[in-house]
């Protein structure tokens, strides 16, 4: 009789729903409502709502005023674990940037061929400033934080993301954008890299009037240092 531990196993049909219901309710920059969750999972409605159910109980969603799905507390209860040093090693500085730049500074790491934001900082006296939600998630060829990810690549991760040898030859150290994530946003980054934890990038978004993106570039690649050096 063969080991039912030795046995091979499909993934569970109904946590795979549940997490890509969970997937869809966070990245959602609005609260979206069941029929458009159905439509997205490609389920029936009354299925769905069962996914949705046990979801509010363990308070990982909440119904908004309207109705509507969005994050529960528990969830971010939960990402404050992800990468807890990075996070805590990485916020002051972050602090720091958004502060003297007028800018939304974040980090973002390597997830799959996609770069997610882990933890952001929105400029403390500024009058308008882009939110980066924790969490949020775009392909590593677009944007600066992207490209930025891909430098800090080793040989072997550059190859699983299926990234060309030689993409990034004549890398300035830090990685320019405008328009490619956020519409009319521009964005700049540096490579960050630390052991024990995926290629990342720290970066900042804004709204370009005119910036140095130089002096930017410049101040990013100091608190990838920065960052680096806290976690030893």
């Amino acid at each position: 009789m063969q080991d039912p531990e030795k046995e091979p196993k499909a993934p569970s049909q109904t946590l795979s729903r549940g997490l890509r219901a969970l997937e869809i309710i966070a990245e959602s920059e609005k609260p979206i409502g069941m029929a458009d969750l159905s439509a997205r999972l490609g389920l029936h409605r009354s299925i769905t709502y069962r996914i949705v159910r046990t979801l509010e109980e363990h308070r990982l969603v909440v119904r908004a005023d309207g109705g509507g799905l969005v994050p529960g507390v528990r969830l971010a209860a939960l990402a404050r674990g992800v990468a807890a040093d990075l996070q805590s090693a990485a916020l002051p500085e972050l602090t720091a940037v958004a502060n003297e730049l007028g800018m939304t500074a974040f980090v973002a790491v390597l997830d799959g061929d996609e770069a997610v934001i882990l933890v952001s900082v929105e400029p403390r006296h500024a009058a308008a400033a882009v939110a980066q939600r924790p969490g949020t998630r775009h392909s590593l060829r677009l944007g600066a934080p992207g490209i930025a990810i891909q430098e800090a690549l080793t040989p072997a991760e550059r190859a699983a993301a299926r990234i060309p040898g030689g993409y990034l030859d004549g890398f300035p150290g830090y990685a320019t954008s405008h328009d490619e994530v956020i519409k009319g946003m521009s964005s700049v980054a540096a490579p960050l890299r630390v052991t024990g934890h995926p290629a990342a990038a720290v970066a900042v978004v804004y709204l370009d009037r005119g910036t140095d993106t130089a002096a930017v570039g410049e101040r990013l690649r100091t608190a990838a240092s920065v960052i680096a050096r806290a976690l030893g």
